[in-house]
């Protein structure tokens, strides 16, 4: 095994998958994206186009969404890992699994090769039990493992080490609040460079208001419904997951330019979407800040966090009491960058996201870990 040379990133989806090789300095070598994860056989023949076009890789990493707790941190893969891994889909069932048979058709078609799993749970390994423990009753947590887990992991660590970069500050010094905002949307208190708090809990499901997904929601309502509707445990799981959240609220779509389009035009399902969005965004971001008793930086990725300055524009709007101001040149901006005015105390940037560096960092420390 080896530390150095070019590393192969595998970022499963739920119905999707990325692959990138990237070099010693973290040069994009070759990539490619599979945007509906068809059959298995797929996944082969896209691994060998993708590892012609470049040098061959010394490693490879994937992103695994659940670890559960068994994994909190990057792990060598094994056979054994891998059943684990299996044993854990049931957290994860639209994740995992596709990241265990990516696993095994690179196997296939590169016998061999060493392979770390990177964990999205992992970065929220740090949570503070005041943060991770749901207030259950007892029997229930001893039997299962339930426990506030959170994810994006690998985006919410990235963002922080690389706003920290652009800070010219060491992440050790910052209290960060990273907020990945995609289709799947959480935020996390980095302190110090350690996740001290997140909105996402036991499933992706708790949390912020999201494209499809409900984010948090009182119990009691979820079982009036169920016993008022007659609604079984696979309907309601598929309603609250796949039939909510944004979409739900416009009546439109989840596609946060669609929602922005639509409440400009005077759609007020569209304006109210938008506004139950900010106004969550708003209160969990405060809640952050909270967490670390302050905030020195706000760090904004993802799809909705990248492209969006109204998003951006309408939430700092309502965080002044936290020092947050956006500069409305910088805001209109393009690259990863500081997009408050110098003086504010709050700084907010945007990031790329980019799991795939992070992923390769994660493989590179976990081999040069085993030479030593």
């Amino acid at each position: 095994m080896t530390a150095s040379g070019p590393i192969l990133t595998v970022n499963a989806g739920s119905s999707s998958m990325k692959l990138r090789l990237l070099g010693d300095g973290d040069e994009l070598l070759a990539e490619r994206a599979l945007g509906t994860l068809g059959e298995e056989g797929d996944l082969p023949e896209a691994l060998r186009a993708l590892l012609a076009e470049g040098p061959e890789p010394a490693a490879a990493g994937h992103r695994v969404v659940h670890g559960g707790t068994e994994f909190t941190g990057p792990t060598l893969v094994d056979p054994g890992v891998e059943e684990d891994l299996e044993r854990l889909g049931d957290l994860a069932p639209l994740h995992n699994p596709k990241a265990v048979a990516a696993m095994r058709a690179l196997d296939a078609v590169r016998p061999g090769l060493p392979t770390v799993a990177c964990f999205d749970t992992a970065f929220h390994a740090t949570l503070p039990a005041a943060a991770a423990t749901y207030a259950l009753p007892a029997a229930w947590r001893e039997r299962w493992p339930l426990r506030r887990f959170g994810f994006h992991g690998l985006s919410h660590r990235y963002a922080s080490r690389r706003a920290a970069e652009l800070l010219g500050r060491p992440l050790s010094d910052l209290r960060i609040i990273t907020a990945h905002l995609g289709a799947g949307a959480s935020l996390c208190a980095v302190d110090g460079g350690v996740s001290g708090d997140t909105t996402m809990g036991f499933t992706p499901l708790e949390g912020l208001v999201m494209a499809t997904r409900s984010g948090s929601v009182d119990p009691g309502l979820l079982l009036w419904v169920q016993r008022h509707g007659q609604i079984g445990a696979e309907e309601m799981e598929r309603a609250l997951d796949r039939e909510a959240g944004l979409a739900a609220l416009s009546g439109r779509s989840g596609e946060m330019r669609e929602l922005i389009a639509g409440a400009d035009a005077g759609d007020h399902n569209c304006r109210l979407a938008l506004n139950v969005y900010i106004h969550r965004l708003a209160a969990a971001t405060a809640a952050m800040a909270a967490a670390m008793r302050g905030a020195d930086a706000l760090v904004f990725t993802a799809g909705v966090g990248e492209n969006s300055p109204r998003v951006r524009q309408e939430l700092c709007a309502r965080l002044g009491f936290l020092g947050f101001e956006i500069d409305p040149a910088k805001n209109e901006q393009s690259g990863d960058r500081l997009i408050s005015p110098s003086a504010t105390p709050g700084l907010v940037l945007v990031v790329a996201a980019r799991e795939d560096l992070q992923i390769a960092a994660e493989v590179r420390a976990t081999l040069a870990q085993g030479q030593s």
